[in-house]
């Protein structure tokens, strides 16, 4: 056997239960933050390109994937020693809070973590979160020495707002209107994901309470495309009141 054998699972950043979706969006997300054109052609995007393209090429076709993950058990078996039992825990995994915007036009984030079975001290990591980047993705960051082989995976989450509840790819607000508005029907505006204003429409003698959905104007979802705005809208009924 050859002495390099690539570890394709490490490459796309995903474990080695994932399903095949996980590994397709892995990939898609990877394959445009580090493609050639973005990164002007550079020796490393090309060579950090076909790593990826490799390891997709194996691991969405369960064939190659079923052999691949035979012969990666056989080289772990292979190498497996009393010293290895006693190995220290190399892998990390922690949640970072994004804001709204951030899953949308992408953000640079450094992740430090201090291990205090690193004898060199804290490790920093650069993360790129690209644009158009689901709430619950996972990045897998390898880690340098001593702890060569280990990941620091780091699953992204929406962080709690004042605008914006969210639920999943969902964006949940409330919108206050006149009880003159409720009656007649119309159309509100409020801030969307990203700060612009955006149209909601209001059916005529809707209820207190009702949830108007905005469709594509929440956060992006794991397959493509966007989850919805929902619009609560809360008013106070016209009460008058009148001598006999």
């Amino acid at each position: 056997m050859p002495d390099y054998f690539p570890d394709h699972y490490a490459t796309l950043g995903v474990g080695r239960r994932c399903t095949a979706e996980e590994i397709r969006v892995a990939y898609r997300v990877l394959a445009k933050k580090c493609h050639p054109d973005i990164k002007g052609h550079s020796a490393e995007s090309v060579e950090r390109s076909q790593e990826l393209n490799s390891a997709h090429e194996v691991l969405s076709d369960p064939p190659k994937r079923l052999a691949y993950d035979r012969e990666l058990k056989e080289r772990e078996r292979s190498t497996d020693s009393p010293a290895r039992a006693g190995k220290v825990e190399r892998n990390i995994t922690q949640d970072v809070n994004l804001r709204v915007e951030d899953f949308l036009r992408g953000v640079s984030l450094e992740v430090k973590v201090n291990d205090p079975a690193n004898p060199h001290g804290a490790e920093t990591y650069p993360l790129d979160v690209p644009e158009d980047t689901a709430p619950g993705t996972r990045f897998r960051l390898p880690r340098d020495a001593p702890f060569a082989g280990g990941f620091v995976t780091v699953r992204v989450k929406a962080m709690a707002g004042y605008r914006f509840k969210v639920r999943g790819s969902d964006l949940r607000c409330d919108l206050r209107i006149s009880a003159q508005r409720a009656t007649q029907g119309g159309t509100e505006m409020v801030p969307g994901a990203l700060g612009r204003l955006v149209r909601v429409p209001i059916p005529a003698n809707v209820a207190r309470g009702a949830i108007v959905k905005v469709p594509n104007e929440g956060l992006p979802r794991p397959r493509g495309g966007r989850g919805d705005l929902l619009v609560r809208l809360t008013y106070r009924p016209e009460v008058r009141v009148t001598r006999r």
